[in-house]
């Protein structure tokens, strides 16, 4: 399972990068594994306001369907609208070109919350 060392992660599965005071958001390569080929990809609005541990987006696959979680509280400045007519990238490129959102931060000190790459390996078994 690919774990990137320069990331924090949250238990229910996504991904997180800050540059200063912006926090890039996908799901991690365990996630897009376990939901196996993702169909669909519905992002939160630019703008829209979203709360840490609360659902902000929804991702589709043959398998099921699952919402995606702000690990962080911040208003939306970013979206991948590439993913919606390629939801597969998600698949493809988890923590490249299938990032979902971004994020500006209200409160860095959220990110204390968020586990390691070691503690997330712990998690998820690997």
């Amino acid at each position: 399972m690919n774990i990137p060392a320069n990331l924090k992660f949250a238990k229910s599965h996504e991904w997180v990068r800050v540059e200063g005071n912006i926090a890039t958001v996908g799901i991690t390569d365990h996630a897009q594994h376990e939901l196996t080929d993702i169909v669909y990809v519905e992002l939160p609005k630019n703008d829209d306001d979203v709360e840490a541990g609360k659902a902000c987006a929804v991702v589709e696959s043959v398998k099921a369907a699952s919402d995606i979680y702000a690990p962080v509280s911040g208003e939306i400045v970013a979206v991948n609208e590439e993913l919606t007519r390629t939801p597969e990238l998600l698949n493809q490129d988890p923590y490249g070109k299938g990032w979902m959102f971004q994020v500006k931060l209200r409160d860095a000190g959220e990110l204390h919350e968020l586990l390691s790459p070691a503690d997330y390996a712990t998690h998820i078994g690997a």
